[in-house]
């Protein structure tokens, strides 16, 4: 048996966090737009200082707020140059290697994507596949339509992490 919030094989805590992160598209029309690692040439890009992947950007917060270290402002500022155009799926691996030297490691995470077009679904199982490589454990990618509300794109994504035990 074990206590509430603590992990059944060595007792240390597992813990949830959450990520929220939404762009605007681009009045840059040759911008592209790149969801959870995945090029999609059906449209327009998203304004932003990096690639503007709002699926890596919420996973990659997600990540950090449940391994007790900020967020990815403070670790990749909108304000630094060096940081312009970069690959979110990068930044994402930077930050799961920054847990896992903080003692943790992902064990699964679900990514809900909110857009009114384009369609996900023929994207979707490379979305999977680029998350769950970069997080190295299961990602889930859904999507659903804000119904007109936005002309943006917004994730929300959970995580689960635990400790490495030692």
């Amino acid at each position: 048996m074990h206590r509430l919030g603590r992990h059944p094989k060595d007792g240390g805590p597992v813990r949830v966090g959450q990520g929220i992160d939404v762009h605007p598209f681009s009045d840059d029309l040759s911008r592209p737009l790149v969801l959870g690692g995945v090029r999609i040439a059906e449209t327009g890009g998203l304004a932003g200082h990096s690639d503007a992947d709002a699926v890596a950007h919420a996973l990659a917060d997600a990540v950090l707020g449940a391994a007790g270290l900020g967020d990815l402002g403070d670790h990749f500022p909108d304000t630094d140059p060096a940081w312009a155009g970069a690959d979110s799926v990068e930044l994402l691996r930077v930050v799961v290697d920054k847990a896992r030297a903080a003692g943790f490691r992902p064990v699964n995470a679900d990514c809900t994507v909110m857009l009114e077009a384009p369609k996900l679904a023929p994207h979707r199982a490379a979305m999977v596949a680029r998350m769950s490589d970069a997080l190295g454990a299961p990602v889930g990618v859904k999507a659903t339509r804000p119904e007109g509300l936005t002309p943006a794109v917004l994730c929300i994504a959970v995580v689960l992490l635990e400790p490495t035990g030692g």
